[in-house]
């Protein structure tokens, strides 16, 4: 069995690594889900209520609230398959519940970008520096790192700088999918 985390500030590249995993057949488990489906759940649109819902769910059940309620779909994966990877990890203490629940078998990537080439990659995509719910990218930063990204980022068991070409960036996550951190660590 082999979970592992990524966390990155917006536009450093986890979705990429989440697309990678899909197209190695490994299922990926989206933290954001979580807060989507509860904005859908209190009748709010994600688009624009993401980020408010995100610290409202920590504010009223606790900062671990998204992990423990993603715990049950990684779990729920891994009865089918020996390898999942949960995308958007924000706080020590989702780094911790997870780490506490499958112990070793738990790895932290942290996928990290300079905010320009950030900035750039979400222009890019056709989307101004502007989040889904109005937030700069600099707020949206701010707020993640309110969060205790930061600190999450510099207890990754494998950093990459994502500065590099796409091909490059997706290979390095597949080989860490295929053959797990220490090998790719190794090289």
């Amino acid at each position: 069995m082999t979970v592992i985390g990524t966390v990155g500030l917006p536009g450093s590249g986890k979705g990429e690594a989440a697309e990678v995993a899909r197209d190695l057949g490994v299922p990926v488990v989206t933290m954001g889900d979580v807060i989507r489906q509860e904005c859908r759940d209190r009748g709010l649109d994600p688009a624009t209520s993401h980020g408010t819902i995100a610290q409202t769910l920590r504010e009223e059940n606790g900062p671990a609230a998204i992990a423990e309620r993603s715990l049950p779909m990684l779990e729920s994966r891994l009865e089918e398959t020996d390898t999942v990877l949960v995308d958007g990890l924000r706080s020590d203490v989702e780094l911790d519940a997870f780490r506490e629940r499958f112990g070793d078998d738990f790895f932290l990537v942290s996928i990290e970008a300079p905010f320009e080439v950030r900035e750039e990659r979400i222009t890019d995509r056709g989307r101004d520096e502007t989040g889904d719910d109005g937030e700069s990218l600099k707020e949206r930063d701010e707020r993640e790192l309110g969060f205790g990204m930061g600190e999450v980022m510099e207890r990754a068991d494998v950093t990459i700088e994502n500065t590099d070409t796409l091909d490059a960036f997706r290979e390095q996550i597949r080989t860490i999918i295929e053959d797990g951190p220490q090998q790719y660590q190794e090289q």
